[in-house]
């Protein structure tokens, strides 16, 4: 999470610009009916709303004006789907902002780089799992929550890394190759935590998971050869 103190203004107002588009577009493609009406939808947005403000909560501050927390949207992603996902996380967003944890200036910046962005990669993956239609469930759990959490990290840091040395406000570390080290120490535990979550959802509750194809991971295999038989 980056502080207002090392963002410039012009950067701070262009993000708002990108952001707010981002958000009436989750607004528009929301599934407001099915919401309203479906009291079990409802417990599942107002849970992860809470977790993830907690999650968030739990984070290390930097004097520098860059804090460290887990992000912790690819199972969030995948349990909501991405319109209902973007519009939680501004809700724990906002809850940060109340409690003086977040900057309101900085709201845009980080809503896209740890919100939108992990989004989008989580997004795009389980597209590219389900167009190939596996059958097991391990694919779904590797490439949809191991994997893009892995990814949606990297390229989180990354790219918050580029902005940081772009404002020019941020005193950066000298060698850059000992803070590529760290990476594997912020990226492993993202994907860890996100994998670990949608592996006990798929086991346990895969119903919760909007983006999970029960129809296909779960249909028992003795099923098809006995059809393949009767023919």
């Amino acid at each position: 999470m980056i502080g207002a103190l090392v963002l410039t203004a012009e950067t701070m107002t262009t993000a708002w610009l990108l952001y707010v588009p981002v958000l009436c577009w989750a607004i528009w493609r929301s599934p407001w009916v099915e919401l309203f009406t479906d009291s079990r939808r409802q417990h599942l947005l107002f849970g992860t709303v809470f977790a993830l403000f907690l999650l968030w909560l739990v984070r290390r501050d930097f004097d520098t004006g860059v804090s460290y927390h887990f992000i912790g949207m690819t199972a969030v992603t995948l349990l909501l789907d991405w319109p209902l996902a973007i519009l939680g996380a501004l809700v724990a967003q906002v809850g940060l902002v109340a409690l003086g944890r977040q900057d309101l200036a900085a709201l845009g910046v980080n809503g896209l780089l740890f919100i939108g962005l992990p989004v989008l990669v989580t997004e795009a993956c389980a597209m590219l799992v389900e167009r190939a239609q596996p059958k097991s469930p391990f694919v779904y759990i590797f490439c949809s929550g191991f994997l893009a959490a892995a990814l949606a990290a990297l390229l989180c840091l990354l790219l918050a890394l580029g902005l940081l040395w772009f404002e020019g406000l941020f005193e950066m570390p000298i060698w850059l190759s000992d803070f590529i080290g760290y990476l594997w120490l912020i990226i492993f535990p993202e994907a860890f935590i996100n994998g670990m979550i949608v592996s006990a959802l798929v086991v346990f509750s895969p119903e919760w998971l909007e983006t999970f194809n029960r129809t296909r991971y779960l249909s028992a295999p003795w099923n098809e050869g006995r059809s393949g038989d009767d023919t």
